[in-house]
């Protein structure tokens, strides 16, 4: 585009060239030649009449120019017979100007376009240069040289680049003032020769004049706004661009986009000349639809190479070339191989072949399918293997309930859904209850009634139950089952006993959507477990919302639309009188939206079984704990029994003790008396200080 534009102002700048040799040629006859003034001057109103005539390609549509020409001719024809020769005056009114334009501004755009041509050959050398360096022998000396090489000629390519567009931008403006000024000093100096007293310069067109004067101002100053605007750009983008000269960017500042469905730019083609010999050869190539498209410069459009719906692509090694790649049809009858020059356009291509090769560019989203089919290949349905070896048994049980028990895929708790039935629309749904489209992330706003920990909120899910760093809160469930779903609103909801609620809002959200022209749908996987249903985003792995399994009262699917499906979820109450909220939630699926009311029927049973095994666990352990503390008490009885009756035979000793104690007491303090009486006063004293 950039080439095809480019000839298009050039061949502008030569259509302008001719046409001022032209009316410089007049111009200088009037000058040159007294005796000819009035064939000059009428050939100059024939050119400025045939003005209109030009084909200009930027330009010649201007109806002001055209008519100010077309005016200025008219007067040039009626005064061809009477003017003079005024050779000073026109040397410095008329023939400085359009000399100047000619000699300068012209033979500007030719050197520029020299310079041009010289540095694009001298980038196509060095880029030619560095896609021969060696994968294998890398020479970090020469893989300099040339990527100083690539980096300067790029560059000098670039400014050489912007300086010859903006001369070309400039021209346009030029042109007018070289056409103008010209022929505006001419009829200046005629009016100063006649003496303002001609009878044909008329007071009118002087008026006439003077506004073209201001016109070729109001022009000049525009154009000098104009070139300061370019070269402040010029001054930007030299700055801005400076790291897109390098042939191979770093990845990590420019990462390669891999959702593309459309790709575009130069590529090296291997051509073979013989057995064992080949040639490359630089071409620009882009894709258009599923065809595979190139186009040599100069080409006025690009031609087929290949048709890549249903090829194979893959690396290659070539010729000890870096960054090679080979397209295969899908026949395997034409095989290319190409080599880019980045390793960001390397896998670029790749990646964007391999997606068209799938036919993703048929589709009304196609990066958005890119992305999901890139970043998941999960099935819409992905049970556990414990899930398929633990229950497998209870199957055919859900699979094998009789219709009546169960309509259109719904479930519920609590009461019949049949007395409810002949309950009117506005019973189960109020007509002014506000509509959410979009899933709103738990770090702005939480579930009402739902608990949320610290841990939970932004945290990383796996959807199959692989253990990581941490353990996941559903790593001990026996049920895991994925599926793909499309979040289309939820609304609060009056009744939640009966599939009617569920049907009525399915209705009235899809009205809405229909209504306000709400066509886009939140993305996410529904992980179905036995203790909660969670929303997660596909790409992040982040879990969205989070619905306690206990707190789905009501789930069913839509009664012609398979791929429609609801849930109800009770709260508890945010609202007036603490009473509790249901919130109904729908969802579209890939799939069939039975198989995921199977599996949230599934996860309840599950979880009902699980948690009156959990009750009866409780209350055996409470059993257990009322007999240990029985135990205790008996065995504590018994030690109480047992230390009562040591006391008592310790009782028994001890008053035996005591009683013979005295008696030898007696019998020693008889015998102490009667020696006592024996050894008199003496012998009394010193016992008693023995004593």
């Amino acid at each position: 585009q950039t080439r095809s534009l480019l000839g298009v102002f050039e061949e502008d700048a030569a259509a302008i060239s001719n046409y001022i040799n032209q009316l410089f040629q007049a111009m200088h006859r009037i000058y040159d030649a007294q005796n000819e003034l009035s064939a000059a001057t009428h050939l100059t109103s024939k050119l400025l009449k045939e003005y209109e005539k030009q084909r200009f390609p930027l330009g010649g549509d201007d109806e002001v120019m055209t008519s100010t020409l077309q005016q200025f001719a008219k007067v040039i024809d009626e005064l061809s017979s009477c003017h003079a020769v005024l050779s000073t005056q026109l040397a410095d009114a008329m023939m400085f100007p359009i000399t100047q334009f000619k000699e300068r501004d012209l033979k500007e755009i030719l050197t520029l376009k020299e310079v041009f041509q010289i540095a694009s050959n001298d980038h196509d050398a060095a880029i030619t240069r560095y896609s021969r360096l060696s994968k294998r022998r890398e020479n970090e000396k020469i893989k300099a040289e040339v990527t100083e090489d690539v980096y300067t000629s790029r560059k000098k390519q670039h400014q050489t680049m912007m300086h010859y567009f903006c001369a070309l931008n400039t021209l346009q403006y030029k042109k007018k003032i070289s056409l103008l000024e010209p022929l505006l000093g001419y009829m200046q100096a005629q009016i100063s020769f006649f003496k303002m007293g001609s009878e044909n310069l008329t007071e009118q067109l002087e008026e006439f004049l003077t506004n073209i004067g201001t016109s070729v101002q109001n022009v000049r100053r525009e154009m000098d706004c104009e070139v300061e605007n370019m070269q402040q750009t010029i001054e930007d983008l030299e700055v801005a661009s400076d790291p897109l000269y390098l042939p191979d960017p770093d990845p990590t500042k420019f990462p390669a986009h891999r959702n593309l469905t459309r790709k575009a730019g130069y590529l090296n083609a291997r051509n073979k000349t013989g057995l064992v010999s080949s040639s490359w050869e630089r071409q620009f190539y882009f894709t258009q639809g599923g065809n595979l498209m190139s186009q040599a410069r100069g080409d006025v459009a690009g031609g087929l190479v290949m048709d890549i719906d249903n090829c194979s692509v893959m690396a290659v090694d070539c010729e000890d070339r870096r960054y090679c790649f080979q397209i295969t049809s899908f026949d395997g009858k034409k095989s290319s191989i190409l080599q880019a020059e980045s390793k960001k356009d390397y896998e670029e291509w790749i990646c964007t072949i391999n997606n068209i090769s799938k036919q993703i560019y048929l589709s009304e989203n196609p990066e958005e399918i890119a992305a999901r089919v890139n970043q998941s290949a999960l099935e819409a349905v992905t049970p556990s293997p414990s899930f398929q070896q633990r229950h497998e048994s209870m199957r055919p049980a859900v699979q094998s309930r009789p219709p009546a028990a169960r309509t259109s895929s719904t479930g519920s708790l609590g009461s019949d859904s049949a007395g409810l039935s002949a309950l009117s629309l506005d019973s189960l749904v109020a007509p002014d209850t506000p509509i959410q489209f979009d899933i709103i992330s738990p770090v702005s706003e939480d579930l009402p009634g739902q608990a949320k920990s610290s841990g939970q909120s932004g945290r990383r899910t796996n959807p199959f139950g692989e253990s990581g760093g941490s353990k996941p809160e559903t790593e001990d469930s026996i049920l895991h089952q994925l599926f793909i779903v499309r979040f289309l609103g939820s609304m609060e909801v009056k009744c939640d006993e009966s599939p009617d609620v569920v049907y009525e809002t399915m209705r009235q959200i899809l009205a809405a959507r229909a209504i306000h022209n709400v066509f886009r749908m939140t993305e996410s996987h529904l992980l179905v477990t036995c203790d909660c249903l969670k929303l997660i985003d596909p790409q992040t792995q982040v879990t969205r919302l989070r619905f306690p399994l206990p707190n789905v009262v009501l789930y069913a699917t839509h009664q012609e639309n398979k791929r429609l499906f609801g849930f109800v979820l009770r709260t508890a109450g945010a609202r007036v009188e603490s009473r509790q909220t249901s919130i109904c939630y729908i969802f579209e699926s890939n799939n069939e939206g039975e198989k995921i009311c199977d599996s949230v029927g599934l996860a309840k049973q599950i979880a009902f079984h699980a948690e009156l095994d959990r009750k009866a666990s409780e209350k055996q352990k409470e059993i257990d704990r009322v007999k240990e503390k029985q135990q205790k008490e008996l065995n504590k009885q018994k030690q109480i029994e047992k230390d009562l009756e040591e006391q008592s035979r310790l009782i028994a000793a001890s008053s035996r003790s005591n009683q013979s104690s005295a008696e030898g007491q007696f019998v020693v303090l008889s015998s102490s008396q009667s020696e006592d009486s024996d050894l008199g006063e003496d012998g009394k004293k010193k016992r008693e200080s023995e004593a």
